[in-house]
């Protein structure tokens, strides 16, 4: 297993999710971090290859990247899973003993733009007409990131909502940055900020320390939601400091990820269109975030 980095909060949940189900299964496992370094990731690829691995399982650190992975892997000849960051199609189609395992991105961020769209004022909390937002993006050459981005906005603006962009800043998906973002776009705009939109629930955490600081309370004055259903977030979100945020189940993801190795493993090959299987996101509100909280 490849992960693009260990210190990652949703991706270690996932991966532990992963290596549990593989290793309860008889399988012997090793995952390596990429530290977010695609030149080291491609090197631990190429490592894997060298030491004749049945199968890899790939978290990419760089979507942009994905040609040459798949490239890699295809010339050895090895069933190959990615996860969590989806290459195109067309790439996809290149080898047949490859799979993507994820989620659809762009329900994530429609379901955020729903939390929103579920509060008593449709997020225009100061009567204005239009809700006045910023957004904390992760990495934006992530589709995911992309994505959510578009998609939770699109969701306001297909119910007719007008809405304002104060502010779009990338935070890598680190909770330090989310907090110094929304600090900083907290002091520029101050009361003009109605919601929060955050690309994961770790820029989202930081982003609640900034607006719990400058004394501000989540759904009363202002709307904070994220993606991932992290366990500390869930707590947020039970506690009334978070609007919402989107389960992004790993475990139905691992257990995704090993059934299709499985397949591949056992001589599946796949055609060009159908290699990419899905699983649902889920919003969680106050209301059944208890059935989610370990």
């Amino acid at each position: 297993m490849c992960i693009y980095k260990f210190d990652d909060a949703f991706m270690t949940t996932y991966r532990n999710a992963l290596q549990e189900i593989l290793e309860g299964k008889g399988y012997q496992v090793t995952v390596v971090d990429g530290n977010n370094d695609q030149a080291k990731q491609n090197e631990q690829i190429n490592t894997f290859i060298t030491q004749g691995v049945d199968a890899l399982i790939i978290n990419p650190v760089m979507t942009s990247a994905a040609d040459t992975i798949i490239a890699t892997v295809k010339s050895a000849g090895i069933p190959t899973v990615l996860i969590n960051r989806e290459p195109t199609a067309d790439q996809m189609a290149a080898y047949d003993k490859l799979v993507y395992v994820g989620c659809d991105a762009a329900q994530s961020g429609t379901f955020q733009g729903e939390l929103i769209l579920d509060t008593p004022n449709k997020g225009d909390i100061n009567g204005d007409g239009k809700v006045s937002y910023i957004m904390i993006q992760g990495d934006p050459e992530n589709i995911d990131a992309q994505l959510r981005t578009e998609y939770s906005v699109k969701a306001l603006t297909d119910a007719g909502v007008e809405v304002e962009q104060l502010n779009l800043t990338r935070g890598d998906w680190d909770r330090e940055k989310g907090q110094t973002i929304c600090a900083n776009d907290l002091a520029q705009f101050g009361d003009k900020i109605e919601v929060v939109f955050c690309n994961n629930d770790d820029m989202a955490i930081g982003a609640l320390q900034a607006i719990q600081s400058a004394g501000r309370k989540v759904n009363e004055d202002i709307y904070l939601v994220g993606v991932d259903a992290l366990d500390a977030a869930l707590n947020e979100v039970s506690n009334g400091n978070m609007t919402g945020t989107v389960l992004n189940d790993t475990n139905g993801q691992a257990a995704g990820a090993v059934a299709e190795m499985e397949k591949l493993l056992g001589g599946t090959t796949y055609s060009s269109g159908n290699q990419s299987v899905y699983v649902d996101y889920v919003k969680v509100t106050p209301d059944n975030v208890k059935d989610f909280m370990k």
